[in-house]
């Protein structure tokens, strides 16, 4: 039920929903209750329209599998990605994203969304009844924070995200650094560029030559054709050498 300031209901200071989830496990059926999944534990939640949703895969779950290590460190047990889409649809969601640190649970009937007060219609793009996007902090199980989307058209997603959680949980938590490394098989700088990083325990994402690019890729956003080449949180870094000058200058 949404209010004249276009926002939906708050429900800081309740506790969640009875419901059982139905979840698949190999080839088995593992009914989980609510109060099984959240007692005695601290829990991140972020619901969502719908698996494989452009803003859900691009940003939303990976933003928070990035960050799950940092919450962990500020007491979060377990954090849970929520849709109304059955357990098969979000099981290979779950393995398509390789969002190793999420668990996935499917609200297939909306029965827990229904019970948050944010099952919505979606009928305008044939998704029927979905979850308003959403995210909360609960502490056995009750929910201490929650950050609602504006109730406006389309899918606004601004104040559900992982940054914006773990501004409330750790203002002045560090967050990892973004790092990609454009590499090439046998390269021996690659590898010593992937060892200063793994050194300081630097997660990165690396871009193998003719696999994940192509040389003219590394030209258009490096200028050069050499490898190994280093990004860290949007700026250019270089090779290895200037990899290491880089963590000389940061006392890293």
């Amino acid at each position: 039920m949404s209010n004249s300031d276009n926002t939906l209901e708050n429900r800081e200071g309740q506790s969640i929903p009875e419901v059982t989830f139905h979840t698949r496990r190999d080839h088995d059926w593992v009914d989980i209750s609510s109060k099984e999944m959240f007692a005695g534990k601290t829990v991140i939640v972020f619901s969502l329209p719908g698996a494989f949703t452009p803003t859900c895969s691009s940003s939303h779950v990976p933003r928070f599998n990035q960050l799950a290590p940092v919450f962990k460190e500020h007491g979060v047990d377990q954090i849970i990605c929520m849709s109304v889409n059955d357990a098969f649809v979000m099981n290979e969601w779950a393995a398509n994203q390789n969002a190793d640190n999420i668990t996935f649970i499917p609200d297939g009937n909306g029965e827990f969304t229904d019970g948050m007060g944010l099952l919505v219609d979606k009928d305008d793009i044939g998704f029927g009844k979905r979850s308003w996007r959403y995210s909360m902090l609960v502490k056995d199980g009750v929910i201490i924070k929650q950050f609602i989307e504006p109730n406006v058209a389309g899918d606004p997603y601004g104040v559900s995200d992982a940054d914006t959680m773990l501004h409330h949980i750790a203002p002045d938590a560090k967050r990892p650094l973004d790092v990609s490394i454009f590499t090439r098989p046998g390269c021996e700088y690659c590898a010593r560029a992937k060892a200063l990083l793994k050194a300081r325990g630097i997660a990165y994402e690396e871009l193998v030559l003719n696999r994940d690019y192509t040389d003219r890729t590394l030209r258009a956003v490096a200028g050069l054709d050499s490898v190994p080449q280093v990004f860290i949180n949007g700026d250019y870094v270089g090779g290895a050498e200037s990899l290491e000058e880089w963590f000389a200058d940061e006392g890293a």
